[in-house]
């Protein structure tokens, strides 16, 4: 199969080619608007992959009342609403938008939800999860983008977001079981330690398959007898997982 024409990507490398353009504090408000009109014209472009004619609209929501701007390096605030990746430093990327918009409608978190994220990067994914559940944990085994992220949702007041400097292929086991489990990079195949943190009925969104070759998007559900059920979403391309040594 191959990927949609419309780049539902994450990349490794971002080739800006867009005019610069200075933003105002005030025009990001409509930037935002935007890119909320580039997600939604994705998820209809894609639906002949997902199956999905729109996403929840208290996802829709928290993705317009993030601030993207505030989770991309200052040099590339004037890009931050592009339906696009962009840059962050360590050879790793913000996802795009249209992405981290499905991933999140897919696991379905709610209010009372307690989610594990495996790699941190920006704090994006995790501030747009913060609006929709409970409490968020997240683990970044970059340090350097781990302490940033750390530090920018503590400067915006995400306050049900904990970030910790860790292996995420082995989870987060002190506060599993997880309501849901969304996975920002790709290992080969879903890691046992993640499925065996999943509450039984949860779902776990994650891009499985090897860099630069086919991956999908994949949802994976736990099912009341313990087996996985696993759906095949969209083809991706995502940064690897990194493993700790």
């Amino acid at each position: 199969m191959t990927a949609p024409p419309c780049r539902p990507s994450s990349v490794i490398f971002f080739i800006l080619a867009f005019s610069p353009c200075a933003f105002a504090v005030g025009e990001y408000e409509a930037a935002r608007r935007d890119m909320i009109e580039a997600v939604n014209s994705m998820v209809a472009d894609t639906r002949s992959y997902t199956g999905l004619a729109s996403l929840d609209d208290k996802v829709m929501q928290a993705m317009a009342a993030v601030p993207r701007h505030e989770f991309v390096p200052a040099p590339l605030r004037k890009f931050a609403y592009l339906n696009d990746p962009l840059p962050i430093g360590e050879r790793q990327t913000i996802s795009q938008p249209y992405i981290v918009a499905l991933m999140t409608h897919l696991a379905a978190p709610d209010k009372a939800a307690v989610v594990l994220e495996v790699g941190t990067g920006s704090g994006y994914q995790a501030a747009v999860l913060s609006r929709l559940v409970h409490h968020v944990y997240t683990i970044e085994i970059i340090e350097a983008l781990g302490k940033r992220a750390k530090n920018t949702l503590a400067r915006l007041g995400y306050d049900n977001v904990t970030v910790i400097i860790g292996d995420g292929y082995n989870g987060w086991q002190e506060h599993a079981p997880y309501d849901a489990i969304i996975v920002t990079a790709a290992p080969e195949q879903a890691p046992q330690p993640l499925i065996e943190q999943l509450k039984t009925g949860a779902r776990m969104v994650i891009p499985v398959g090897a860099q630069y070759q086919y991956q999908s998007l994949q949802v994976l559900e736990k099912q009341k007898s313990g087996k996985i059920e696993i759906k095949d979403v969209l083809p991706v391309g995502f940064v690897p997982l990194t493993r700790g040594r």
